[in-house]
């Protein structure tokens, strides 16, 4: 097999990150090969969504580097990042609320070109099995169908790494199972790298390969999550406050 198959699609070296004179992050060192599922953890204020702010361009860290297909990424911002093949979602599903679910769709096919078909939009739809009528307003959709549009309309430029703030914030437990699914097929069928900070312990304990546990802006434990679940450090900082 070709070594390149065990390369890393997408690492970061040293970051660290001030941020109103205060130390976010310090000293982070992760990386992410094709078709993995990597879990974020950690308390809340442990830097998760900071570290994912990084990644995805949003900030700017304050020293070390990002690294995606072994290129130098780190003075690349979010719409570079995004045009390259680096998606990203976030926490609150906030859907445009004047427009409608097909202006929408419209919208992203047309944000850059090439320019993306009709077709593409419905692709992904048929991804995330969102069916919704393309005259419904955005303000209609309840929770996990904005989660579904904002998905399908990053899947429609076909990212090869997905960056996931808590994509399970909000639902139900069988729209969690949905999402299972989801992560399921893009990871391992669609050979999509996926890094998720998810407090739905449940839900990276059937998708994730590798598990990072973050605390006070530094990783304290790496390893699968049954591995890291007995560490006396992570019950300290994470389960036993969860």
């Amino acid at each position: 097999m070709d070594d390149n198959s065990f390369a890393p699609l997408f690492s970061c070296e040293n970051l660290s990150l001030d941020l109103g004179g205060r130390e976010i992050l310090r000293d982070i060192n992760l990386e992410i090969k094709p078709g993995e599922v990597l879990g974020i953890i950690g308390p809340n204020g442990a830097g998760k969504t900071s570290l994912l702010e990084i990644l995805s361009g949003r900030y700017t860290p304050k020293t070390g580097n990002v690294f995606y297909k072994e290129k130098n990424i780190t003075s690349m911002n979010f719409h570079q990042r995004a045009r390259i093949g680096i998606g990203r979602t976030f926490q609150t599903p906030v859907v445009p609320e004047d427009l409608t679910v097909g202006e929408t769709f419209k919208a992203v096919r047309q944000a850059y070109k090439p320019y993306l078909t009709r077709f593409d939009a419905e692709y992904a739809a048929d991804l995330v099995d969102f069916v919704v009528d393309d005259d419904v307003l955005n303000t209609q959709l309840k929770t996990f169908n904005r989660r579904k549009l904002l998905f399908a309309n990053i899947l429609m430029h076909k990212p090869e790494l997905l960056l996931m703030d808590e994509p399970a914030a909000g639902l139900i437990n069988s729209e969690i199972d949905e999402i299972d699914e989801i992560l399921r097929m893009l990871s391992k069928e669609m050979n999509i790298a996926v890094m998720i900070v998810e407090h739905r312990i449940e839900l990276l304990d059937t998708i994730a390969d590798r598990v990072v546990v973050m605390d006070a802006g530094e990783v304290i434990a790496k390893g699968s999550l049954n591995e890291i679940i007995h560490s006396p450090e992570v019950r300290a900082a994470y389960f036993e406050t969860v």
